[in-house]
Order: structure tokens, then sequence, then C-alpha cells
């Protein structure tokens, strides 16, 4: 069922959001929860009224959420999500909406003091209720505000899913799910693929050809005012035709049958695309007391939120050892798939620019290959644009910050880390936290200063203890034994020194740009790299340190 659609006064802030605490009242604030309310009351109509869905499930629900903790916070009044949704055709029995269990835990004592529970796949789709008349098809109405939605009947002739005409006497109220016809659906895999904003978008206008009709399923998630025991209502169910609404449904007795089942329904495939999962009770009360509200017998629990909204505190530029400039968005912290998310990469510079993301900035992230965290895109920009202290791309190269100096804080401290890893020199337990404490001693000017620190001096430096001190001294020790090609690389050397075709210093650098050109496999770019890297001062007064600290291939040139 539509999560946009669900009673959302009773949304509790979601899983993947962390910030609880009410943010400080100011004028700025005040301005983020216009910008925001006016974001999701656009959303609103759109789904509503135009059958269309801008953004996913999991970023609506989360901005909504977020909309309402922030106007909870403020005392704002919390608007109905379903204020523009309401239709002409009152509903028969009011589509009550779903509660959304949190996680597990929630679960758990949800069931605690429930008994006779079921479960079924939260279907992906758009929410209907059908009225029958001796058998007859009357109405489809659309879900609405959840007391009154708009006449799909019209559309409901072309979809052979609903059934005209059943084999039963007086009247016939269903509730249920049109959906997407998606065969082998795996939703863990595949996500919803904007399923339920097809759907929508199909049956928001005015004719349906005979294979847009043909796309939809339909998936009868209650009978009403149907027999009051869930096993007489599913059996009734299959007598007229809605098989699946059986196959779908399944007792559970205890938390360990609902984990299992929705597990299975999330990595198997469906005949639709799902969201979650729903508990019910399954004696509930009569559809004449049934509320446009979440009700206590059902909720959901939805599956892990595929994508989340994070709210950007601030942008900081990385720059990488070869001058790469990379912006990084420090967020206000977001869990996704169990893992909390801090930090995230905007990618270049120049998709930086095109986004132009600022603090106050609403951004949608998601993980990528090995969990990684990866930006979609912007949500919503603020109207407040924070000056930012955007560094220079022309400042920075391969062959910048051979030195350090305020405006080399970042690559200057990427050489040393890349010196140290095992790419280079693989001087365990020496990273990116050990130069950094070095440099706020103020202990390194030059890429090698560090070669020349005794224990003493690194047992003065904050942070490191005697052992450490004791360590650091001997892993320095070790880098004056390092092979030749691997301080090759510790410098930063363009291209392997397994191909450079020389053992010393001397052979590198006294050749001439014509003799890198005469090399095999390399190009006019690449020998200009190589001449300029072996010529370049600052390479040279390194090469002359590493002379004077013994490294072999360096004592003479």
């Amino acid at each position: 069922m539509k999560a946009w659609i669900a009673a959302c006064t009773f949304l509790s802030l979601p899983a993947t959001a962390l910030a609880d605490d009410c943010p400080p009242q100011t004028p700025a604030h005040s301005r983020q929860i216009t910008e925001l309310a006016a974001q999701v009351a656009h959303w609103d109509d759109a789904y509503h009224n135009q059958g269309r869905s801008p953004v996913s499930d999991d970023l609506y629900d989360q901005a909504r959420a977020r909309l309402e903790h922030w106007q909870h916070c403020s005392d704002e009044p919390v608007a109905n999500p379903l204020r523009s949704a309401q239709g002409p055709i009152q509903h028969p029995v009011a589509q009550t909406g779903l509660r959304k269990l949190a996680d597990e835990r929630a679960v758990v004592q949800w069931m605690a003091s429930r008994d006779d529970l079921w479960i079924q796949p939260k279907v992906d789709g758009v929410a209907v209720t059908l009225r029958y008349e001796d058998g007859t098809l009357r109405q489809v109405i659309s879900r609405g505000d959840g007391n009154s939605g708009q006449d799909w009947t019209p559309q409901a002739a072309h979809i052979a899913a609903i059934p005209k005409q059943l084999n039963e006497r007086g009247t016939l109220i269903l509730q249920g799910e049109l959906y997407q016809k998606r065969p082998g659906h795996v939703q863990v895999s595949e996500g919803s693929a904007a399923a339920r904003s097809a759907v929508a978008g199909l049956l928001a206008r005015q004719e349906l050809l005979p294979e847009q009709a043909a796309s939809i399923g339909l998936f009868v998630w209650d009978w009403p005012n149907g027999p009051p025991a869930m096993q007489q209502r599913l059996d009734g169910l299959v007598q007229l035709g809605f098989q699946d609404s059986r196959t779908y449904s399944q007792p559970v007795a205890k938390p360990g049958d609902a984990r299992r089942w929705r597990e299975q329904w999330y990595r198997s495939p469906l005949p639709f695309a799902t969201d979650g999962v729903v508990l019910r009770q399954g004696r509930r009360p009569s559809g004449e007391r049934w509320r446009a509200e979440p009700p206590h017998w059902a909720a959901a629990w939805k599956y892990p939120a595929s994508e989340a909204l994070a709210l950007v505190e601030a942008v900081d530029f990385s720059i990488g050892r070869t001058g790469r400039i990379t912006p990084l968005l420090r967020l206000q912290p977001v869990k996704l798939d169990d893992r909390t998310i801090r930090v995230v990469s905007a990618g270049s510079l120049q998709r930086w620019r095109q986004l132009d993301i600022r603090p106050g900035d609403q951004v949608a992230i998601r993980l990528a290959g090995q969990a990684i965290p990866q930006l979609e895109g912007v949500v919503l920009q603020t109207a407040i644009r924070s000056p930012l202290d955007i560094p220079n791309s022309d400042d920075y190269h391969a062959l910048s910050c051979l030195r350090a100096s305020p405006a080399c804080t970042s690559q200057f401290h990427a050489r040393l880390t890349w010196l140290s890893g095992k790419q280079a020199l693989n001087l365990h337990g020496v990273g990116a936290g050990t130069w950094q404490k070095l440099l706020e001693a103020q202990h390194l000017d030059g890429l090698l200063d560090w070669l020349h620190l005794d224990e003493q001096q690194l047992l003065a430096v904050p942070g490191i203890g005697s052992q450490g001190a004791t360590t650091l001294s001997q892993r320095f020790a070790e880098a004056r034994q390092r092979p030749f090609r691997d301080w090759l690389r510790a410098l930063g050397a363009p291209m392997n020194p397994d191909r450079l075709a020389a053992d010393s210093w001397g052979q590198l650098h006294g050749r001439s740009l014509a003799d890198w050109q005469a090399l095999p496999a390399i190009g006019p770019a690449r020998a200009t790299q190589l001449h300029a890297f072996f010529q370049h001062e600052h390479i040279v007064a390194l090469a002359d340190q590493l002379s004077e600290a013994g490294v072999a291939g360096f004592q003479a040139r």
C-alpha cells in the first residue's frame, strides 16, 4: 500500500534518521521547514492529482518524517499529507492506512500483546476499494484520503485482473492493491523500480490501452464485510477467484516466523514489487468501525531502505596525492543497511559544481558496490546558498604540494599516507593518523623530514606514547632499507618503476625528453610527465635527502 497515502500523523522518525534531537530554532531553520513543507506538498500533489511519483517512496517517507519531526519541534501544525487526495466518491468502508514498525524490536513489542496473527507481502501498488452488488462490479474507488477517492470504475472495465462478475449475493466490499505485474521479481536485487508510480500514472489516464491494462494485477488484502475469521475470509476469497490472497497470507505465531517470511519474500521471486510486509490480526472490528487512520490490528514492517535522505551540514574539499579535488559532503548521520553514514563523496569537482550542493541542502544517497556510500543527487536545495572556500583546480597537480603549507594541508597529508602505504614503502602501522599527529606537532615541512626524527622527538609528540615512539622509530629505520623501486613509488613517480628500465636515480635524472620518448611504450604525454618529474627541483631535493640517508639507488647520480 502506498506509503504516501498512509495516515502520516502516526509516522515516527524512520530508522534511517539518527538525529532525533530537535535542531536549534533559528530563522534559517524556519526557512528550511518552509522549504521542505513546500517540496513535500508538491510531491503529494504530483502523486494524488497527476499520477506521478517524483521521488522514491524511501525518500518520500524520510522527508515526510523529517518534516513532521521539525514541525513538532517548532510547535507548528502538522499538515495532513492527504489533503489534496480527497475525491468525490465516498468509500463504503474507510481505507485505514498502516502504522510502520521501525525495526524488529518494535515488531516483537507489537506482536507480544496480540494473537491470531497473519503476515502478507506489502505489495507496491495503489490501494483501491471494490464494491460488488449481487456479484456485479459497481465501483472501483481510489484510496484518496481514506474516506473518499476518485472513481476508477471506467479504467477498471479494461483491467482483466479485476473480475466484473462474482458468484456472491448481496453487497461485497474488497480492499486491495493494483500493481504492475512483475513475474519473477526479486525485491532485494531489483528494488521497486518505480512500479508504484507506473500504475498510478496509468490509472490517472482517461483511457487505458489494451497492453497497459494487461500489465496491471490485483492483490486483495482484505474483505471488510467478510467472515469474522481470517481463514474463513481467505477460503472465501479463493472461491471468488482470488487465489493470491491465500497464497500470500501466512499465519505467524512468533516474531521468528514473521522474520522468516519477511526474509523469504524479500529474496524470492514474486509476481509483484514489494516494500515490506504487513502484520494483521485475524479477527478485527467490523468494517463500519474502521477509520481513515492506522488501526491497532495491522502494521507494516518495511524492508531496509535502499536510499537515505541526508541533510548536508558542511562541504569539504579533499585534495589527493595527484592533485585531484574531491568534494566531500559532511552529513547529519543517517543509517542505511545497518551502516551509519556521515560523509559521502560528491565525485568530481565538476559534478559538484553542476549540482551546487551547499550546507542545508538535502541529498539522496545509496550504498553501491562494496557498501560504499554513493551520492544519487540533490532532493531539495535550500534558498540559503552558503559561501564556500573552493580550491582552484589549477593550483593542484601531480607536482604540487611537495612541501607543507596551509594551502597544501590536504594534498601533503595524502602524499605522506600514500608513501607509507602497501603500494609504496609498506610501513606497517604508519597511516593517516600517524602523519596527522606529526603534522600537528609541526615536525614535517618536507616529505622526508620524518627520516631524521629520533625516538625522543617522537615521544614528545602528543598522542604518541613510549611504545608508539619505539615502533615508529623502528619503522622509519626500516624505510631506509626499502628497495629503490619502492622509493620511486613512494615519491609518486608517474609510471610503474618496474617499467622504467633503471636501477639508480642518476640514470633517471640524466634522461632528456628525447631519451624518454625513445623508450618503448612511452608516448609524448607520458615522456613529458616523466621528464618533468625527474627534473623537478623538489623531487631532486628529495633524492638528495635519500642519498644522505644511504637509501640504495640514490647515493650517486
